[in-house]
């Protein structure tokens, strides 16, 4: 499946429902910068926003492979993947991340709960911020010539600086 300019209203909110689910991929065309849900996006397969694209989503962002976007991802709840999550900007979710693999994120990357990924969680230029934060390594501002922060409780997950 694929959302296109005209699926979007003036205010760039998908316009056919409140929500989309999809048991197929769902892939948001380019050059469309914030396409937003007002509940939740869905897909069974992968979700992928691609270059000068990214999502937003008023409740939760679930996928049951990966999501990736260009611009950045937000969820008023949760966002999940069985695989990885990719975003060339911030990653932000009211409530919690999880991925089955990494979390990887331009900018920062924030949960009002938890974060926990199977491997790793990296930020390029940006801070970590959750209350809880599980994985297996975890990096903060990997290019930034300035301290990033890991901001919360790492429960388990080796930082490397």
């Amino acid at each position: 499946m694929k959302i296109l300019k005209e699926d979007l209203d003036k205010k760039n909110y998908y316009k056919h429902s409140d929500s989309l689910e999809s048991i197929e991929d769902i892939e948001i065309d380019e050059n469309l910068g914030i396409v937003k849900f007002r509940k939740s996006l869905k897909s069974k397969k992968n979700i992928s926003a691609k270059i000068n694209t990214g999502i937003k989503a008023g409740c939760g962002i679930e996928a049951g492979d990966g999501i990736e976007a260009g611009w950045g991802i937000e969820a008023g709840d949760g966002i999940k993947a069985g695989c990885g999550i990719e975003a060339g900007w911030g990653i932000k979710a009211g409530w919690g991340i999880e991925a089955g693999d990494g979390i990887k994120a331009g900018d920062g990357i924030k949960a009002g709960w938890g974060i926990k990924a199977g491997c790793g969680i990296i930020t390029f230029f940006g801070e970590i911020e959750a209350k809880f934060i599980i994985c297996l390594k975890i990096v903060a501002g990997f290019y930034s010539k300035e301290k990033c922060n890991i901001i919360g409780e790492v429960i388990k997950g080796e930082i490397i600086k």
